[in-house]
């Protein structure tokens, strides 16, 4: 008997190829691009309140991993946003919701790599859950992984796509540990990020975080910079050691999953005082706050 984190997961629909299908038959063909290669793209979005945050700019990135991947017969951003708001309905959802959108370059006539086995279009799944962020907004203790980002002259991280060994990779490092998740380092020994978001550092009141070369330019990341710039506050991208982390006075993480968390401790040096820092409790709040108020409503919500 599997425990699910939240038991209403049990009966949701999930959107496949077109359609809503009960949760034990949300499944994909064994000759799906997914199931083939990994040869996906995906997105993470968080509903709060009736609004999803960011949207616009998740489609957006969606159809450029599409684009630099080849794709062929995407759907529009506009019909990946109809099967998001008939998923949403279908379940109930309207706060506190996770959805994972995969787009898959759709399923071969035969089993192998090249692309020219696809001639039916894209595969689109839309999978929305009650999941309250991936960690506690208290705060993580992370280390440092041997597995190194990839470089984008082999796989460029702006490609939001499915081949994500490389960072699994890194999770388990972070589970033997027993810490929260690990931190990658790019070919050259500079921070890139953690396994699954964006890090950030705060030193003498300023913001720093790592340039998006082998990190992915996260859109929690871009908001935070937003943030930061409209509130005043100094931040800036450049090459960060992790000497730098050590020595910080404050240290959190940002993506959709976790939203912005604390970073308590690294390879066993406590950062800061060992709690969440001034600047990033302020930071924390004014990313809920923009969170809720500009994200896209859903229809009911329209004015």
């Amino acid at each position: 008997m599997v425990n699910l984190p939240d038991p209403r997961n049990a009966d949701i629909y999930v959107y496949v190829g077109g359609e809503l299908r009960p949760r034990a038959e949300a499944t994909v063909s064994v000759f799906d691009s997914v199931v083939q290669g990994g040869d996906a793209v995906w997105e993470g979005l968080r509903v709060y309140d009736g609004r999803i945050a960011e949207l616009d700019g998740h489609l957006e990135r969606l159809q450029n991993s599409a684009k630099a991947l080849a794709f062929a017969a995407v759907p529009s951003s506009e019909e990946v946003r109809a099967a998001i708001f008939e998923t949403l309905a279908a379940n109930g959802m309207r706060d506190n919701v996770h959805i994972r959108l995969t787009l898959t370059r759709g399923e071969k006539v035969t089993s192998g790599m090249n692309p020219r086995f696809n001639q039916s279009g894209c595969t689109l799944i839309v999978l929305a859950e009650w999941k309250p962020p991936v960690y506690s907004n208290t705060g993580i203790r992370v280390i440092t992984a041997s597995t190194r980002r990839n470089t984008p002259s082999c796989l460029d991280s702006k490609i939001h796509h499915n081949n994500l060994l490389n960072n699994i990779l890194a999770s388990i490092e972070a589970n033997v540990s027993g810490a929260d998740a690990a931190v990658m380092l790019d070919i050259h020994g500079f921070i890139s990020e953690t396994n699954d978001t964006n890090i950030f550092l705060v030193r003498n009141g300023r913001v720093l975080t790592p340039h998006a070369d082998s990190c992915l330019p996260g859109l929690t990341r871009r908001m935070i910079l937003r943030i930061c710039r409209d509130e005043g506050i100094a931040a800036v991208e450049r090459n960060l050691s992790l000497t730098e982390l050590y020595t910080a006075d404050e240290a959190f993480t940002t993506g959709t999953m976790g939203e912005l968390t604390p970073i308590l401790e690294a390879d066993g040096r406590v950062i800061g005082d060992g709690s969440a820092g001034k600047l990033t409790r302020r930071l924390q709040k004014l990313h809920r706050n923009v969170a809720f108020e500009q994200g896209f409503p859903l229809p009911d919500q329209a004015k």
